[in-house]
C-alpha cells in the first residue's frame, strides 16, 4: 500500500477531505514584480546612440531643474534619477544626511502602497543590505499600472518592439561591415599553372584582409565577364540600397525617440532652429516636467517640505518673443480694465476664463 493510500482511507474514515488554503495570485503578483523590476534593463537596444541620447537629454533636464524647498536633491542626485527613470523606470535613494542611492530593493505592500524596503546599497568592496521603512526614502517610478503600482517601467519596456528593431537592424549592420566582403572584387588575370594562380591570390588581398577571388581569363569570359570588351569585374560587396536598411534605420530611431518624448525631427540633419525649440519646449514641458512633478510630490510627503522641481525655465523651453507679447497684453488689458472702473472680482473671473489664474 502506497503512502497516498494511507492518506485517502484516513479521509474516507474521517469523513473529511484534507484543505489547505493559499494566497491566490501570489506566483503571478511576484512574477509580475519581478517582470516590472527587470524589464527595463533587458535587450541591447539600450546600446545604441539613439537610447544614449535620449538618455542623456533626461539626465541633461533634470540635472539642470530648479529645485527648491530641499537641498537633497542637488545636481549630481537629479543627473542619476533620471538616467535610471530613463532605463530602468524607477530610482529610489536612501535619505540620510544626503540622498544614497539604492542599487537594488524588495518591497512589502499593503493597499498596494510601499510600507517598507530593504535596499541594497552600493559599496567599493561589496554591498550591503538595509530594512528600512517606506518613509526613510524616496522612490520615483513612472510608467505604473494598476497591477504593479508600486513599480515603474521604462519607456523601452513599454516599447519593447520598437526597441528590438532598433537593436536588430543595428545588430545585422555591425555584422555587415564586420563579416562582409566589402571591396572585394572576381577580377580575371591571364592562365598560369595552379601554382602561379595560387601565389598570385594569396597576393592580393582586398579590404580589412579579405582575400579577392582570383579566376583565369577562361573563365571569366564563360562566366560572360570578358574582360577584352570592358565587362567590369564582379563586386562581392552586399548591396544594402535594396534592404531599405536606412529607411528602416531612420523609422526605428524616430520610434525610439518618439517614446522618450523627443521630436525626431529635432535628429533631422535639415532641421532649423524653430524645429530645435519647438523639440526642446515639447521634451521639457510636456515629458520632463511632469516627471518633476511626480518626484516633487514624493519629495514633499517623504521630507515635511514643499519641494518644487522646475526643469521648463532653466531649459529656457519658451518662446521669449511670445512671453512678452503676452505680457504686453495682459498689462494692456488691466490698464484698460482699470480705467473702466472694473472691480478685482471681475478681473480675477476674466483672467481665470482664460487661464490666467496662477
Amino acid at each position: 500500500m502506497g503512502i497516498m493510500d494511507l492518506f485517502r482511507r484516513n479521509a474516507s474514515k474521517s469523513g473529511q477531505i484534507e484543505q489547505r488554503a493559499i494566497q491566490p495570485g501570489y506566483t503571478a503578483s511576484l512574477m509580475a514584480a519581478r517582470e516590472a523590476w527587470i524589464s527595463g534593463t533587458c535587450g541591447l537596444a539600450e546600446l545604441t546612440g539613439a537610447v544614449q541620447t535620449s538618455v542623456s537629454l533626461w539626465e541633461a533636464g533634470l540635472s539642470l531643474a530648479d529645485v527648491t524647498g530641499t537641498d537633497l536633491l542637488d545636481r549630481r542626485t537629479m543627473a542619476i534619477a533620471a538616467r535610471s527613470l530613463a532605463l530602468r523606470g524607477e530610482c529610489l535613494f536612501l535619505i540620510r544626511d544626503r540622498l544614497i542611492p539604492a542599487t537594488d530593493w524588495d518591497i512589502s505592500t499593503r493597499y498596494g502602497l510601499p510600507r517598507a524596503y530593504r535596499v541594497g546599497l552600493p559599496e567599493i568592496g561589496g554591498g550591503r543590505n538595509e530594512t528600512v521603512l517606506a518613509g526613510e526614502v524616496l522612490h520615483f517610478r513612472i510608467g505604473c499600472d494598476a497591477v504593479t503600482p508600486w513599480a515603474g517601467s521604462a519607456p523601452l519596456s513599454r516599447a519593447r518592439l520598437s526597441a528590438q528593431l532598433l537593436e536588430q537592424i543595428t545588430e545585422a549592420l555591425r555584422d555587415v561591415f564586420r563579416d562582409a566582403p566589402l571591396g572585394s572584387q572576381i577580377v580575371p588575370v591571364p592562365e598560369g599553372s595552379a601554382e602561379d594562380m595560387e601565389g598570385l591570390r594569396r597576393s592580393f588581398r582586398g579590404n580589412r584582409g579579405a582575400a579577392l577571388v582570383i579566376e583565369g581569363v577562361a573563365q571569366a569570359t564563360q562566366a560572360g565577364m570578358n574582360p577584352n570588351i570592358g565587362k567590369s569585374p564582379d563586386q562581392l560587396s552586399p548591396d544594402l540600397s535594396r534592404t531599405l536598411a536606412d529607411r528602416l534605420l531612420a523609422e526605428a530611431k524616430g520610434e525610439v525617440f518618439g517614446v522618450f518624448g523627443i521630436l525626431p525631427g529635432l535628429h533631422n540633419p535639415a532641421t532649423t532652429g524653430p524645429m530645435v525649440r519647438e523639440a526642446q519646449r515639447h521634451l521639457a514641458q510636456l515629458i520632463l516636467q511632469p516627471i518633476c512633478n511626480l518626484m516633487a510630490e514624493e519629495a514633499s510627503e517623504k521630507l515635511a517640505a514643499t519641494v518644487a522641481i522646475d526643469c521648463v525655465r532653466p531649459m529656457q523651453a519658451y518662446d521669449h518673443g511670445g512671453k512678452a507679447r503676452a505680457l504686453n497684453t495682459m498689462l494692456q488689458a488691466m490698464a484698460q480694465a482699470k480705467e473702466a472702473g472694473l472691480d478685482d472680482a471681475t478681473v480675477k473671473d476674466a483672467l481665470q476664463f482664460i487661464d490666467w489664474a496662477d
